[in-house]
């Protein structure tokens, strides 16, 4: 590895940039609690793990090439994406009862696996970010993607947790307002199509999500 503080100073930098993974974590704390969040960080730096594995066989740079390939895990991101919409705002509460219900915390941390896995800004990420920083005569170049991508992995589970605690914490000073109540289903919901959206629409970029 060339430079290993120039990495992690970098690797700090870019998981620090607020982004869909962020945004999907600070949801569900608000919506579900803090329990919920930190199940959903876990689910997330799941897929990364994911990435990391793909990125250091090689496989992120097959589907970064291929438009077919990369085209399908953007719609499939998308589509989960806007499922968990539809599934949000379909969902109905009883009488009396305002709060969003919580799912269960294995549909709380499969969800967070998915919506990783089918990001394709982490593919680019892995893709142009990691192997800026692999030395080639320092040896397995895959080897040291998959540190990389470790210590990266890291970073990201420290800096989500973070966001979900804090979040945590909002949430449930919202939760004790009715107004926030009756639209909580609804404001998640609207959350959720939106990353959808910006899932579909939003240009390739090196950029963490």
């Amino acid at each position: 590895m060339t430079n290993p503080l120039l990495f992690l100073l970098a690797a700090f930098t870019l998981v620090a940039i607020p982004g869909p993974n962020h945004l999907y974590i600070t949801t569900r704390s608000i919506g579900e609690g803090r329990r919920a969040g930190v199940v959903s960080v876990l689910g997330v730096e799941t897929g990364t793990l994911v990435h990391i594995a793909a990125a250091s066989a090689g496989l992120s740079a097959v589907v970064a090439a291929s438009a077919a390939a990369f085209g399908f895990l953007r719609y499939a991101g998308a589509a989960y994406l806007v499922y968990l919409a539809y599934r949000t705002l379909r969902s109905r509460q009883d009488l009396g009862e305002m709060d969003l219900k919580p799912q269960p915390l294995h549909r709380v941390y499969l969800d967070g696996v998915l919506v990783n896995v089918l990001n394709p800004k982490v593919v680019l990420f892995f893709l142009a970010f990691l192997p800026q920083f692999a030395d080639q005569d320092a040896g397995a170049v895959p080897l040291q993607i998959a540190v990389m991508g470790l210590a990266t992995a890291l970073i990201g589970l420290l800096g989500d947790l973070g966001y979900a605690l804090a979040a945590g914490s909002i949430g449930s000073w919202l939760r004790a307002r009715p107004v926030f109540r009756r639209r909580q289903r609804y404001l998640t919901g609207l959350i959720y199509l939106g990353l959808g959206a910006v899932a579909v629409f939003a240009g390739p970029s090196a950029r963490r999500a």
